[in-house]
């Protein structure tokens, strides 16, 4: 049982996909702040034109 614990300890496989996964996470995060800056500016503009043409 002791064995089997230690093993357990020094089990460092799941760390790796905990890993890419954070790193996915932020990458996630910041292309949505990104997109929805940008988006944001994109509807004032197309908001500006249209008003001009009217």
């Amino acid at each position: 049982m002791k064995r089997l614990l230690q093993d357990f300890c020094a089990d460092e496989t799941g760390a790796t996909a905990i890993e890419y996964g954070l790193i996915a996470t932020g990458i996630a995060i910041a292309i949505i702040t990104a997109v929805k800056g940008v988006g944001t500016k994109l509807s004032t503009t197309f908001t500006n034109i249209s008003t001009s043409l009217k």
